[in-house]
């Protein structure tokens, strides 16, 4: 067994041991807070409190199952050669034509991920239709369970196979010199799909209809005007015929800008919470916020691509994944996922940005709404409806939560400045 393959193999178990230490402080910390906090009186009785508790378990130890089970597929994938069965497979198929280069890696990268796919499908149905429908969340029929997925790898097949097309390509013809180009590609490819994805690519998942004209799509309105701020329209999500839990966002940029609103958020809610929410949500607009991911976004992708670019064909890499044959496809795949422990501690600052960005959201939300209760208590019904968790540990916040505790975003506003900063 070679050193570079040892050090990858310990980097995944060290990733997967840390994950899992962060989860059985997580089961610990709700057993330390048994009963509902005095804030959240009104919001969670002790019976849907304890369910919360329940569901975190269960989704807890499930998910330490699927993590365990993912892992030993692909040590033991890696062990076996599977990689280079694989590889065989896609060369034959592929042929000698002038483009089986590209041929190759997408037969390549499109069974990985098939095969990736079919593994998780058994986890993905217990998931739905065991854990949520336990729980009372999902919404979801098998028809449409199946449509998803099934539409979710004719996009990944499109745009994926697209990009690894552009990769293979570019490498192949002009080497390691083509990472500058292909990160200006790749990057202009990010951001149209960001464009295309409110119009083109969201509603192939969900069927998105126009808010009726009413007190809260006037209340809306109004408040975009005063805050200069375009929307293309106000819309309402059939969430609903998939799950219970509630949500709101917006999607796109510039005259693509849509508002959308589960229609399961629109019945939990009053019309002063939802504003507050959707101040909130435009929060993270005039903060910049969705630049300034999309710009980072684009900055690891850079890094990424370079070090494509410095590790193409590289012989003890291939040893590591016992491979006969060196090539940019395998490369590619090769590097992600030797790189991705380092990704693990990456996100571990970018977690804390989108939390940082939250408290300044919620903070905007108060300076312009003026509703400073509405969104507090707006919260508290997202997290009792959700079934979320008041006290998650500090240590599975730092690796995982995009999102402050509620708690601590209750306290954040209790204390946040009125008015425009």
């Amino acid at each position: 067994m070679s050193s570079l393959l040892i050090v990858l193999l310990s980097l995944l178990i060290l990733i997967s041991l840390i994950d899992a230490a962060a989860d059985f402080l997580n089961l610990r910390s709700i057993r330390s807070h048994p009963e509902v906090p005095k804030s959240f009186e009104g919001y969670y009785d002790p019976e849907k409190y304890l369910k919360s508790q329940d569901y975190l378990r269960a989704r807890t130890r499930f998910d330490l199952i699927g993590n365990l089970y993912q892992l030993i597929l692909m040590i033991g994938f890696i062990l076996l050669g599977g990689f280079n069965e694989v590889d065989l497979f896609a060369r034959r198929l592929s042929g000698s034509s002038s483009l089986s280069q590209v041929f190759t890696g997408l037969i390549f990268v499109g069974t990985l991920s098939l095969a990736r796919g079919v593994s998780q499908i058994p986890f993905s149905l217990y998931s739905t239709f065991v854990i949520e429908e336990r729980f009372g969340f999902n919404r979801t029929s098998l028809k449409t369970f199946m449509l998803d997925h099934l539409k979710g790898i004719v996009l990944g097949v499109i745009l994926g196979g697209l990009a690894f097309s552009g990769l293979i390509l570019f490498f192949e013809k002009f080497g390691p010199s083509a990472w500058l180009p292909l990160w200006v590609g790749l990057s202009l490819f990010q951001v149209l799909i960001l464009f295309l994805a409110p119009v083109l690519i969201m509603p192939l998942f969900f069927k998105f209809s126009p808010l009726p004209a009413g007190p809260l799509k006037e209340a809306i309105e109004a408040y975009a005007r005063k805050e200069n701020f375009v929307l293309s329209g106000i819309f309402l999500s059939d969430a609903s015929t998939r799950s219970t839990k509630t949500n709101a966002f917006f999607t796109g940029f510039g005259k693509f800008r849509r508002l959308v609103l589960f229609d399961t958020l629109i019945k939990a809610h009053s019309t002063e919470e939802l504003l507050a929410v959707v101040a909130h949500e435009v929060g993270h607009f005039k903060r910049n916020h969705i630049f300034k991911f999309t710009a980072l976004s684009i900055f690891m992708n850079g890094i990424m691509i370079y070090l494509f670019s410095r590790f193409l064909d590289n012989s003890p890499l291939f040893e590591a994944f016992r491979m006969e044959h060196l090539s940019i496809h395998a490369s590619i795949v090769f590097i992600s996922i030797f790189i991705s422990p380092a990704m693990k501690v990456i996100s571990v600052f970018t977690q804390k940005l989108s939390r940082r960005f939250e408290f300044e959201a919620d903070t905007y939300s108060v300076q312009t709404y003026r509703h400073r209760e509405a969104l507090i208590s707006a919260l508290k019904r997202l997290s009792a409806e959700n079934l979320s968790s008041l006290f998650p540990h500090p240590f599975k916040v730092l690796l995982e939560y995009s999102h402050p505790p509620v708690l601590q975003r209750i306290h954040a506003l209790q204390i946040a400045p009125d008015g425009h900063d």
